[in-house]
């Protein structure tokens, strides 16, 4: 079980914050270009989840798998997504991306006067406390194949 990478984006589909930690390979593009697809793809799938869901879906669209990877998705109130994936084994990481959320980005960077919301998140306190805690995860381990 592992955890391959965090994007954090914003309402605008701005990449604030990527992070890899057990990622085997690359995209092959820049950075942006990966950043791009990634929200474009989020997007329509969102759209799509809302346009063919059968019932009204309160919590939306919340994960997708494929035969190597399982991409977990939280969306907050204003706008902020979340984006972890990991492998197959991880069941839903829904409470983990509330985690990040409430008590790492709320506590480290909202409440930080410091910090200037909706740029690219510098912080090294932000990014060492998330490092911790990704790596304290039950389903974390830094030797996956």
């Amino acid at each position: 079980m592992t955890v391959h990478n965090l994007y954090i984006f914003d309402r605008n589909g701005t990449c604030l914050y990527y992070n890899e930690w057990n990622r085997k390979k690359q995209a092959g593009i820049s950075k942006e270009e990966e950043f791009k697809l990634m929200y474009g793809m989020l997007f329509s799938i969102r759209s799509f989840v809302s346009k063919m869901s059968p019932l009204d879906m309160k919590d939306g669209f919340l994960s997708f798998q494929t035969s190597r990877y399982r991409l977990h998705y939280y969306e907050t109130p204003t706008g902020l997504k979340f984006v972890l994936n990991t492998d197959l084994s991880v069941g839903s990481a829904r409470d983990t991306l509330q985690h990040i959320y409430s008590n790492l980005y709320v506590e480290l960077l909202v409440k930080n006067p410091v910090c200037v919301l909706g740029q690219s998140l510098e912080s090294e306190l932000f990014s060492s406390r998330l490092d911790a805690f990704i790596r304290g995860l039950p389903y974390y381990s830094p030797r996956a194949a």
